[in-house]
């Protein structure tokens, strides 16, 4: 991944995560604990994984299609933000390299991303897009609800413009 600008600062410890669904059980809160961020693509579910998220540390996310108006209220469609130099698009419906929906597709048409991030599938991706030149992320369903057979999600570290120490956390689909 190309540098964009350099940083004095440690790496950050990221916890990503996606489709909830109003369940987050301690076998993966273990693993978010050791956070810097905590990075949620969505279908989060209820208000209580939010405020429980927020106690270990600093949240970004965004709202997905079953989420409520408490957390509509709260996040964005479509989260854009810069950390230690690396450009971030994080949304949760997207579609993934060369089947992207038309609103993401506008989107990066307009803007140059380093890591672009969705959830809704519930399918583990983890790509490059060569269009568009970004790394494409979606780290699977931590929740129970839907047709997946494992729970993901995805730990990484950011420094000097660069994601770092890429790694899954996959446990059975019940806990």
């Amino acid at each position: 991944m190309a540098k964009v600008s350099k940083s004095m600062a440690s790496p950050r410890r990221i916890s990503l995560l996606s489709d909830s669904h109003s369940h987050l059980d301690d076998k993966f809160l273990k693993h978010i604990k050791e956070s810097d961020e905590i990075w949620h693509a969505g279908d989060i579910g209820n208000f209580e994984i939010v405020e429980q998220l927020r106690t270990i540390a600093p949240l970004r996310a965004v709202y997905g299609n079953i989420d409520g108006n408490d957390i509509r209220n709260e996040f964005p469609l479509n989260n854009s933000f810069e950390i230690d130099g690396l450009k971030v698009l994080m949304t949760h419906i997207a579609g993934y390299p060369k089947r992207y929906n038309q609103r993401l597709q506008k989107i990066l048409k307009e803007h140059k991303y380093d890591l672009v991030i969705c959830g809704h599938s519930h399918i583990l991706k983890v790509m490059r897009d060569p269009r568009y030149g970004h790394l494409h992320l979606n780290p699977g369903a931590v929740g129970l609800q839907g047709f997946h057979k494992v729970r993901t999600m995805l730990r990484f570290k950011i420094e000097d413009a660069t994601l770092k120490d890429l790694e899954l956390i996959e446990l059975p689909r019940w806990p």
